[in-house]
């Protein structure tokens, strides 16, 4: 953050930067400044193949910015009506999960990843815990064994990273994807893959694999840094963790809260210039590439008035960008973080630290920042009992009967609410109901429920009472 800070006072809300291979690119600073890059399609497109860089020869599909900037088939490297077409079928099969299925699936995992070290009485939570969550829910989401976990979580990082291993990892995650799409064409099921492959939008297999890819990589590093940074606040600042524990601070409030001050991606590819113009006090050529630089925009003093200022209930930051790209898996994001939180707290209440926070360290990329290891401590705990088996169903759909009892509708669906199955109290109440009357006995009359209701209840009682003595007296 002193580096963007340095940038800002130097060049203004734009300033010109160097990526690997002395790359030239335009970091935007500026909140006001992202949100015109993100939100003017026209002047700043997403398709790589407009890249000036490129375009000359001076950057290879070889190099490690690759394959992040240049273009591929899928809605973020896309304008227009092909990105309309693509988002559209992302957006809805995305939607198309119960959320609630999800969250159940995360504790089950959490409890799982925990059992393991609960024991032990200390853990490195970020190798064996924040690193681990998100992707066995993504594998499920994407429709993956859980067998490939493990290297695809290290490949997502590395084309993450930058690194010369960037491409070669980029070159797996795409191979084991395609087998995934060859396999879903054969026997379809309840997973992203299978629901993209059958979309209306009739998405080459292409198409479908560098979506996949993209909600993997981009779902996997985020969700982790989001987990991971959200602990680190919690266990390093006391105020924090005791407005958590006193209820004057829910969890999703402080997820939202880290978002504005270490959002899990620093920098992202904001587009490319489609012709010369004006942005933040900068000439910017026809063929430039801007990076949107989130981190900096988040703590802009337009916005802000410090960096560290609390911005309760305020979810306008960028940590997700803006506009048409704005991330489309925000919400799984967020439902695996806050679920894989709250059961590390509830499983290990005195969690703490075992080194002093200063002396944690961090690793930086072009494209993020994260904690090497956070290591801590807590009294041994055995491990979790067995859920019930009821409980135990994998995520489905989010509409239909497939999706269970008081499956949430995700937001933005195309189709209408799904209808609520009645609950097992409920109907066990109109079960119980119906025998009565069977047998000749009025139905019991239940008055369970908010003390208001119970009061109201017996005023109408006595109401219909005085009305009936009434028409007595009258007959």
């Amino acid at each position: 953050m002193g580096l963007y800070e340095r940038l800002r006072t130097d060049h203004g809300p734009v300033a010109p930067v160097l990526l690997e291979g002395d790359v030239p690119a335009w970091l935007v600073l500026g909140y006001h400044e992202v949100l015109d890059v993100t939100r003017n399609p026209r002047r700043f497109s997403r398709d790589g193949r407009n890249w000036g860089e490129w375009l000359a020869g001076r950057v290879s599909a070889s190099s490690p910015i690759a394959p992040v900037l240049l273009w591929g088939p899928d809605c973020t490297h896309e304008d227009g009506e092909v990105h309309e077409r693509l988002r559209a079928a992302l957006n809805e099969s995305l939607d198309r999960f119960d959320r609630r299925g999800l969250r159940r699936h995360v504790q089950r995992q959490a409890h799982a990843l925990i059992d393991r070290f609960a024991a032990d009485g200390r853990a490195e939570v970020l190798a064996q815990y924040a690193q681990q969550l998100p992707m066995l829910a993504l594998t499920t989401v994407l429709g993956l064994p859980e067998e490939e976990r493990l290297r695809l979580v290290e490949a997502s990082r590395q084309l993450l990273i930058g690194t010369e291993k960037a491409v070669t990892s980029d070159r797996y995650i795409q191979s084991t994807l395609r087998e995934l799409v060859a396999r879903k064409h054969a026997d379809p099921g309840h997973d992203l893959a299978s629901w993209l492959v059958a979309h209306p939008a009739e998405l080459s297999d292409e198409e479908v694999v560098h979506h996949l890819r993209l909600v993997l990589i981009a779902g996997n590093e985020t969700t982790t840094n989001l987990i991971v940074n959200t602990l680190r606040v919690v266990l390093t600042h006391p105020r924090f963790r005791g407005s958590l524990h006193g209820g004057r601070m829910t969890l999703p409030a402080a997820v939202e809260q880290v978002l504005w001050d270490e959002p899990p991606i620093s920098v992202c590819p904001g587009g490319f210039a489609t012709h010369d113009l004006e942005l933040g006090g900068q000439h910017i050529a026809k063929g430039d590439v801007l990076l949107l630089g989130l981190a900096a925009a988040n703590v802009d003093p337009a916005v802000r008035p410090s960096p560290g200022a609390p911005m309760y209930g305020n979810r306008s930051h960028l940590a997700f960008t803006s506009g048409p790209h704005e991330c489309p898996g925000q919400d799984i994001g967020r439902a695996i973080t806050v679920t894989g939180i709250e059961v590390l707290l509830a499983r290990l209440p005195d969690i703490r630290l075992t080194v002093e926070a200063d002396e944690l360290t961090w690793s930086a990329s072009t494209w993020s920042r994260h904690l090497d290891a956070l290591p801590v401590e807590f009294t041994p705990r055995p491990p979790a009992p067995p859920a019930p088996a009821a409980s135990r169903a994998a995520p489905g759909p989010a509409s239909g009967a497939a999706s269970g009892a008081g499956a949430e509708p995700a937001p933005g669906a195309a189709a209408g609410p799904a209808p609520r199955a009645a609950s097992g109290t409920a109907a066990a109440r109109r079960g119980g109901g119906a025998r009565e009357a069977e047998a000749g006995r009025p139905a019991p009359r239940h008055t369970a429920g908010p003390r208001w209701r119970r009061a109201l209840d017996r005023l109408l009682r006595r109401g219909r009472g005085a009305a009936q003595a009434e028409r007595e007296r009258s007959a």
